[in-house]
């Protein structure tokens, strides 16, 4: 393991831009930095692009940003013929924030659909356009549009969304708190970072590393374009943003 990044994106979902001292090159180029705003692929929800900029004015552009061997452990994939920066430099770091900030409410959205299908979740991807969420669902008796419209009401009442920590043996005492029905939260760092919509979390409250708007009013209108079987007892659940076509 090469060091432990700072992980900004953790505290502070809109920092767009910040400064982070080089720590490290890998063997495959990749960048490891003291502190990041850059979001490492995580829970579904793919990693920040953007560039890096030195003090010259040179750019550096990101493809891509991974974990390495834990999750305290962000590497920034550069583009192949991209410069590589000096260990010790300082860099600013540029996020792409019109793609980030269409995650951020796109991971939110899938946080608001798993308040409106209370069951447990199997699987899910976090997507600029569309995302998808797989629920244990044998039944579906649900559709679209009723989902929508409930997924919508709670767009329009703005809730707050905010996060906080709570330690190890407070989530085994509350083991509903995890949504996912085959994947636990990593144990071994001492805390969980929570995810809260409502006042005093009184809509949702789940466990997340990811990035979210900080009020249901930013998601805007989605809609779910599609309810697929995948199984007989899953549901797969496609939001996409915008109104929801006419039939």
């Amino acid at each position: 393991m090469m060091g432990v990044t700072e992980a900004l994106f953790r505290e502070d979902a809109y920092l767009s831009t910040a400064e982070g001292k080089v720590t490290g090159i890998n063997d495959r180029g990749g960048i490891l930095l003291d502190r990041t705003n850059f979001y490492a692929t995580s829970g579904g929800q793919p990693g920040d692009t953007g560039f890096f900029e030195r003090s010259d004015g040179t750019k550096i552009a990101v493809a891509g940003t991974i974990t390495g061997e834990t999750k305290e452990e962000i590497i920034h994939l550069p583009l192949p013929d991209a410069v590589r920066p000096e260990i010790g430099e300082t860099l600013v770091l540029h996020v792409d924030w019109a793609r980030r900030y269409k995650l951020m409410r796109m991971h939110t959205a899938c946080h608001l659909l798993s308040v409106v299908c209370p069951y447990p979740i199997t699987g899910a991807a976090v997507g600029e356009d569309e995302s998808r969420v797989d629920f244990d669902l044998p039944d579906a008796g649900v559709t679209k549009e009723g989902v929508t419209a409930d997924m919508m009401a709670l767009v329009a009442a703005n809730h707050p969304i905010f996060t906080r920590w709570i330690t190890e043996d407070e989530l085994a005492a509350n083991p509903n708190l995890v949504k996912s029905k085959n994947v636990r939260p990593p144990a071994g760092a001492g805390r969980i970072r929570l995810v809260c919509i409502g006042e005093d979390a009184s809509v949702d409250s789940q466990p997340c590393g990811g990035t979210h708007v900080s009020e249901t009013q930013e998601v805007g209108e989605i809609h779910i374009g599609k309810i697929e079987k995948k199984g007989r007892e899953n549901r797969r659940f496609r939001i996409r943003f915008g109104a929801l076509p006419p039939v």
